[in-house]
């Protein structure tokens, strides 16, 4: 499906009230993309700044963020490879992380001089994954759609915790949607609400969401008037 007609499926369809955006890894900017210019405190807010435009941001534009940069795949330099190990101390020594999972948290395995994003609506490439601001509500449509809520499938629906951004690199070795519940500093970075969770779309699962979309969102519909009689019934 191209990345337009998804773009408009998705935010129909799901009633989304944020833009769908993209990513892509890239080792320059494609034709007719600007290299984003300034410095954001986290790799994380890159993904707001897409919602708005498509840009590509170095390797070195994500070090202020040493766990994103080491999620995304960077070669890192020593002194953020320094910086990252004195902040995975701090999380470790404020209880934050245990000091058995840092070398357990999911990386990219592609390397690459950066990264493309921007909204799934106008994105010039193919990308390597999409990205949705979802409702507990939307996230379940969309797992039922991907089929990782069925009993009998292969590939069981995956809900991660922090840090959120590795959300990421798990869709992408899963080939499965993958959502995270959002970390503290994914909330704090972005300002995404409280009542939104973060879903990674993989671009290879893009082809079953978009068969099976329109009829999960039906078979819902028809659920809950069901439901709704049942209650009423019962009342």
């Amino acid at each position: 499906m191209h990345v337009q007609d998804m773009a408009t499926t998705l935010t129909a369809t799901m009633g989304l009230d944020m833009r769908p955006i993209a990513l892509a890894l890239a080792d320059a900017p494609p034709a007719g993309v600007r290299t984003f210019e300034g410095t954001v405190p986290s790799a994380c807010t890159f993904w707001r700044r897409a919602e708005s435009a498509v840009f590509y941001a170095t390797a070195a534009q994500h070090f202020r963020c040493p766990i994103g940069a080491m999620v995304m795949g960077f070669e890192l330099p020593e002194d953020v490879r320094a910086e990252l190990i004195g902040l995975v101390g701090v999380m470790v020594e404020g209880g934050y992380l245990g000091a058995d999972e840092p070398p357990r948290i999911p990386t990219l395995p592609r390397r690459s001089a950066g990264v493309v994003y921007g909204p799934l609506q106008d994105f010039p490439i193919e990308p390597d994954a999409i990205m949705l601001w979802l409702t507990p509500r939307q996230a379940m449509l969309m797992s039922e759609a991907g089929g990782g809520c069925k009993w009998t499938g292969t590939t069981p629906a995956a809900t991660l915790g922090r840090p959120a951004c590795a959300a990421i690199p798990t869709a992408v070795s899963r080939g499965a949607m993958t959502t995270s519940l959002g970390c503290i500093g994914m909330r704090t970075y972005t300002e995404i609400a409280d009542d939104h969770m973060l879903a990674v779309i993989p671009a290879s699962a893009v082809p079953q969401l978009a068969a099976t979309l329109d009829d999960i969102v039906a078979a819902n519909r028809a659920m809950a008037e069901f439901y709704e009689a049942r209650k009423a019934g019962a009342a």
